[in-house]
């Protein structure tokens, strides 16, 4: 079973948004879906500065396997990208969560955050897809 941090809150597309204290979230892709992708060889980040809506597809990963989008979880500026996966993004496989993060955002207040899904709304999610 992919590892599901507890703290962190998950969308249906395999994203991960973690709350940080400026208000700002960190966005990034679970470790289910990197163990599905396998070896990063690839990422385009969004702009900073860019207006996303939720769903607008935002990153482009690639890996040996397959090129794939990641979806923005929240309406909102992007603040920042993680230029350390630009230049390594095997930190995607070895860190999905820390140091494999793909980009803030400043998400608008409208309630779209209490939609993502729980650690335990996510295994229920991929336990059904298994």
């Amino acid at each position: 079973m992919s590892n599901i941090p507890e703290g962190l809150q998950y969308t249906k597309s395999h994203e991960w948004v973690e709350q940080n204290e400026d208000g700002t979230v960190s966005v990034g892709i679970t470790d289910h879906a990197q163990d599905l992708l396998g070896d990063m060889v690839f990422v385009e980040p969004p702009e900073p500065g860019q207006q996303l809506a939720a769903g607008d597809e935002c990153v482009v990963v690639e890996s040996v396997k397959a090129a794939s989008d990641v979806y923005s979880p929240l309406r909102g500026e992007v603040v920042d990208i993680n230029e350390a996966v630009v230049e390594g993004p095997e930190l995607i496989n070895q860190d999905p969560y820390g140091e494999g993060w793909l980009f803030r955002l400043r998400p608008e207040k409208n309630g779209e955050q209490e939609e993502l899904m729980s650690a335990g709304a996510y295994r229920e999610l991929l336990e059904s897809e298994a």
